[in-house]
């Protein structure tokens, strides 16, 4: 499998290529075409995972790469269901060490999942809009 784009620089996943045309997956939406061989050229650099990747929201990626374990993803859904918190809460209402706290949220403010706020008066944390829209599909209706 390659990864292959058109004239206007749309990306495919380049399944099975014959004389004239191609059978081509759109990563977005999974539909499969047959596309003219001469309107396809292979995108240099990109695997062809990556290129599968697309299917998930930019924001769904930017949580799923930027997140190393369950204890970071729940400190990301925290401040989803409870808004913005400040530190000192965030310190006493989890099992996170200050260290632990401090280099999750960095780590987060860098991916630009979370920003600096100020939460009664104190220094806290809340979700960008980046954050918020990634982690909808994750969070949605579970359960219910």
């Amino acid at each position: 499998m390659r990864t292959v784009h058109d004239e206007s620089g749309q990306r495919y996943l380049l399944l099975k290529r014959s004389g004239e045309s191609s059978l081509v997956r759109d990563p977005r939406t999974g539909d499969e075409t047959y596309l003219e061989n001469d309107r396809l050229h292979l995108a240099e650099g990109e695997s062809p995972l990556e290129t599968t990747a697309r299917r998930i929201s930019p924001a769904t990626r930017r949580i799923l790469t930027a997140v190393p374990n369950e204890r970071a993803l729940g400190l990301l859904v925290e401040l989803h269901e409870r808004g913005p918190l400040a530190v000192r809460e965030l310190l006493s209402a989890y099992d996170l060490c200050e260290s632990d706290l401090h280099g999750y949220l960095a780590e987060f403010r860098a991916a630009g999942l979370v920003e600096e706020c100020r939460v009664a008066g104190e220094r806290g944390y809340d979700l960008t809009a980046t954050a918020t829209d990634g982690l909808e599909p994750l969070v949605g209706d579970f359960g219910q």
